[in-house]
C-alpha cells in the first residue's frame, strides 16, 4: 500500500503527543498514495461536480444546507478532489479548496481543467489554513478533516477564524456509534465490539512501527462541545438516512445503514 514493502498492521492505541503528530503527516502522505485509486474506485459515485455529504446517498442538491451561495465566499477544508467545491462554483460560489493531500488536490486541478474551470486550491491543513479572518460567508466539509486529527476542535476554532460574523460551517463526518462495531458492510459489523466510550485511534502501522495511517474518535457530546467551544451556535444535527441503494463503500452498506447512522452532520453559525 502506498509504496509500503512492510505489512502493515490495524489496531487501537493510545498515542503520544508527538505519535499523534506523526499520525497527522503520515495519514496526509497515506492520501497522497490513494488519490489516483481513490477516484477510479468512487469517482463515479461521487461525480465530477457534485456535493455529497455522506455515503448515505445525502447531496447539497436535494439537503440544501449551504442555502444560496451564490456571489458568496466558501471554503472547503479537506476537499478531496474538491467535487463539492466544483459543485458550489457552478452555482456561482466564490470557493477555495482546501486539503492536506497535494495528491488529492492534483486530482481536483486535473478535473478542474478537464471542465475548463479555475478555483483556489490550497495545499492545508485543515486546523490552520492560510487565508485571512473574517473571509468566507461559508465553511463546510464533507469527511474530511475531522476524523483524521486528534484535536477536531481546532478545525472548529479555524472555521470560526474565517467565518465573517453570521457566517455557517457545515461538517459531516462519521457517526460516532459506527466506532463501536467493526468497519465492514456485512453482517459482521452490526456487532459491538469496542466500547462506544474509548477514544483510542485507530491506528495502522508497518512491521517496523512507523505509523501510515489514523483514524481518531470522539463521542457525540464532545463533537458538540468542540463546535460550542469554538464560539459557534449549533443550528441542527443531521443524521441522513439511508438512500444509497445497494451501494457498498468500504463499512457502509444497505444492510448497516438502514439500522444504524453512519454520518453525522453539524450545522453551526458564527453569531453575528
Amino acid at each position: 500500500m502506498n509504496g509500503d514493502y512492510e505489512s502493515i498492521v490495524g489496531g487501537y492505541r493510545e498515542l503520544s503527543e508527538a505519535e499523534q503528530s506523526a499520525s497527522v503527516e503520515a495519514t496526509a502522505r497515506w492520501w497522497d498514495g490513494e488519490a489516483e485509486e481513490y477516484y477510479r474506485d468512487h469517482g463515479a459515485t461521487l461525480g465530477d461536480a457534485e456535493l455529497h455529504w455522506c455515503p448515505e446517498g445525502l447531496r447539497e442538491s436535494q439537503a440544501r444546507l449551504l442555502g444560496d451561495v451564490a456571489g458568496r465566499d466558501v471554503v472547503e477544508f479537506g476537499a478531496g478532489a474538491a467535487q463539492g467545491s466544483r459543485y458550489l462554483h457552478g452555482l456561482g460560489a466564490r470557493v477555495t479548496a482546501t486539503d492536506i493531500s497535494s495528491g488529492m488536490l492534483a486530482q481536483a486541478r486535473a478535473l478542474n481543467r478537464a471542465a475548463g474551470i479555475d478555483f483556489p486550491l490550497l495545499v492545508a491543513d485543515a486546523r490552520c489554513i492560510p487565508l485571512p479572518d473574517a473571509c468566507a460567508d461559508v465553511c463546510f466539509t464533507a469527511h474530511g478533516g475531522i476524523a483524521f486529527v486528534p484535536d477536531p476542535v481546532r478545525i472548529h476554532a479555524e472555521a470560526a477564524r474565517l467565518l465573517r460574523p453570521g457566517g455557517l460551517w457545515v461538517c459531516s463526518l462519521p457517526h460516532p456509534v459506527r466506532w463501536m462495531f467493526p468497519d465492514v458492510p456485512t453482517q459482521a459489523g452490526l456487532t459491538v465490539t469496542r466500547s462506544y466510550f474509548s477514544n483510542e485511534p485507530y491506528v495502522e502501522r508497518t512491521e517496523s512501527g512507523r505509523i501510515v495511517y489514523a483514524e481518531y474518535h470522539r463521542t457525540l457530546s464532545q463533537h458538540v462541545a468542540d463546535v460550542l467551544s469554538a464560539g459557534l451556535v449549533i443550528e441542527a444535527i443531521d443524521e441522513p438516512t439511508w438512500q444509497a441503494g445497494d451501494l457498498e463503500w468500504n463499512g457502509w452498506s444497505r444492510l448497516r445503514g438502514e439500522l444504524m447512522p453512519g454520518t453525522l452532520i453539524i450545522t453551526a453559525r458564527k453569531p453575528a
